[in-house]
């Protein structure tokens, strides 16, 4: 094949995933307001094959986010609703008794999905949290002694709210270093609000996407183009200090008992490439680091008791770093 040719042909696959991909946000919109930095960080981890933790108070709109992200990329979704008496198996799948043939068989869980929606995650307790581990780290999951791989693209979204503590179980740091990103959701402004409500009161039904006008906008195609364009993106020697510089900072900062690990500073790596990609470039800026920083990061480290007691939060903390470590020019 010419070479040439083969250049201008993945030039353009790779033009056409990222339009497709940048569609989404104005597909999602039909059916929710106001929640674009959220949109972002769902398409970076989908690029990264990474998972995603949102938190925010109830009524925000984080489950109807997932739905309509997932009808909007015509990839297959589930959802788990966390309860205190949910099971491991209720997740994974079980081995199930025939009578007729007089053998077990395996019937596959909600996991076997694309896109698996962990509705308050922190709401079941750690034995069927750890149940999730192995599907989101080694995309597979055991029943029984035997791996069964996920289907691909596997993505986890849980969500959970971050002001009801009761009977809840906080997810252990080496769960929520699982995942690559957490995303919050503010509460809408007063004239998102105001659209919410008039979208409502003319009839809109977020059970009903479809009525909503949400269309497939991009597949498993155009992801598969845009994750191999991600992996060209050239990253200098300069970036790969400056983020190391910044994730060592962490480790050092008086106000964090934990900061970030090497595997936390590989995560805003791939972030950083993503968002590069989805802005139009081939190459990472520092700019594209500082975006990412945050939602990569803000899970990855833990307060000092004594510092949460002054009001100091994480991402406090992170952006301070960030105003502190050079910038490579």
């Amino acid at each position: 094949m010419d070479p040439t040719t083969d250049n201008a042909g993945r030039t353009g696959d790779t033009d056409h995933a990222r339009s497709s991909l940048e569609a989404l946000r104005a597909e999602i919109a039909k059916a929710v307001v106001g929640q674009d930095p959220a949109v972002t960080g769902l398409v970076v981890a989908l690029l990264c094959r990474g998972h995603v933790l949102l938190e925010g108070v109830p009524g925000v709109a984080k489950t109807l986010l997932v739905r309509t992200l997932a009808a909007a990329l015509d990839i297959d979704t589930k959802r788990v609703q966390f309860t205190p008496d949910l099971m491991p198996s209720d997740v994974t799948g079980s081995l199930v008794y025939d009578a007729r043939t007089a053998e077990f068989s395996f019937q596959p869980g909600p996991a076997f999905t694309n896109l698996l929606l962990a509705d308050e995650i922190n709401r079941t307790p750690p034995k069927t949290q750890s149940s999730l581990l192995e599907a989101m780290e080694e995309r597979q999951v055991t029943v029984d002694g035997t791996p069964r791989p996920l289907p691909d693209p596997f993505l986890v979204v849980a969500t959970q709210n971050p002001v009801e503590y009761e009977g809840t179980y906080p997810l252990p740091e080496a769960q929520l270093d699982r995942f690559l990103l957490k995303l919050t959701i503010p509460l809408p402004s007063r004239q998102d609000e105001i659209d919410v409500l008039t979208r409502h009161a003319d009839g809109f039904n977020p059970r009903d996407l479809r009525a909503a006008g949400v269309r497939p906008v991009a597949g498993p195609a155009d992801l598969d183009a845009a994750r191999a364009a991600v992996a060209r993106t050239t990253v200098s020697p300069e970036i790969t200090a400056y983020v190391v510089d910044i994730c060592r900072a962490t480790r050092e900062s008086p106000s964090l008992a934990l900061g970030v690990s090497p595997r936390g500073a590989t995560a805003l790596l791939s972030t950083a490439r993503a968002w590069a990609w989805l802005t139009g470039r081939d190459y990472v800026i520092p700019d594209d680091v500082k975006a990412l920083a945050l939602s990569t990061l803000r899970h990855r480290v833990q307060l000092r008791p004594e510092a949460e007691m002054e009001g100091v939060t994480a991402d406090s903390v992170i952006t301070a770093i960030l105003a502190h470590v050079p910038v490579p020019r």
